[in-house]
């Protein structure tokens, strides 16, 4: 069997930034082993795969090493794909994911999309010694959310200079941990470590901005903002928080089409 597939980086308005995702337009579901499988080869931070249902698409992500509640870049990536080769005319997608329900994907004549998505449940808590080592830095805040650990800090230098430790990281019962602090140029940063998912550093997460837009939103006391993911290749956001949901706005460019056997 012979499937499409296209890798597309996302967050970013050029080739070889932003955060790459490959993507599969199924014409049905694989089996979850077989798209394990498919994501592994592929050894991006995630593979997305979709089929068409009556009111949109079904979509499903997996890293190298498991399948993932949600996953923003990769959904960003799949809207792409459609709007460009699959002859969809509206500007809006609706995507269904069966561990994280409804979600859409508007498309602006300035060729941003923006991803509407559930805003995460976090709570503030006390540091925990354990994230803090693994980190290196003791952070003025620690955020818990569903699935990931928020730490806040005071400057962007100090996001820019955090060394991790991976080992470390990768004991720890969550499926990542975001660091962040105000930008110097744009409202906040942040970068994102997920050893646990087989991912060291993200290049770009558009499902932790979910829980960092609620926390931003109350401190710098607006609603609309911009971000920056400070990774290697570097990524561009705009949020704006809606209380439940997040809408979250990049770019994206695509890489490579190409065609691979099953």
């Amino acid at each position: 069997m012979k499937q499409k597939i296209y890798q597309i980086d996302a967050f970013t308005d050029h080739v070889f930034g932003g955060n790459p995702a490959a993507v599969c337009i199924l014409e049905n579901w694989l089996d979850s082993d077989v798209m394990q499988k498919i994501a592994q080869e592929n050894n991006l931070a995630e593979t997305a795969f979709a089929v068409k249902n009556a009111e949109g698409y079904e979509l499903r992500w997996f890293t190298p090493e498991v399948e993932v509640d949600l996953c923003g870049h990769a959904t960003l990536a799949t809207a792409y794909v459609l709007f460009s080769y699959y002859n969809v005319s509206e500007n809006t997608i609706k995507f269904h994911s069966p561990r994280s329900g409804e979600l859409t994907v508007d498309k602006s004549s300035d060729g941003l999309l923006t991803l509407d998505f559930p805003t995460d449940e976090t709570i503030a808590i006390r540091n925990i010694a354990e994230i803090d080592n693994a980190i290196g830095l003791t952070p003025i805040k620690t955020i818990k959310g569903k699935t990931d650990y928020l730490l806040i800090y005071n400057s962007q230098e100090e996001i820019e200079a955090i060394t991790p430790n991976f080992h470390l990281l990768d004991q720890l019962d969550c499926r990542g941990v975001i660091v962040s602090a105000p930008g110097e140029k744009v409202d906040f940063v942040s970068r994102f470590f997920a050893p646990q998912c087989g991912i060291p550093e993200d290049p770009v997460t558009g499902s932790a901005h979910t829980t960092l837009a609620p926390y931003w939103a109350s401190a710098l006391g607006k609603t609309k903002m911009t971000a920056k993911q400070l990774s290697q290749r570097g990524g561009d956001l705009i949020c704006e928080f809606l209380g439940e949901r997040v809408k979250i706005s990049g770019k994206a460019m695509p890489y490579l089409i190409g065609e691979i056997e099953i």
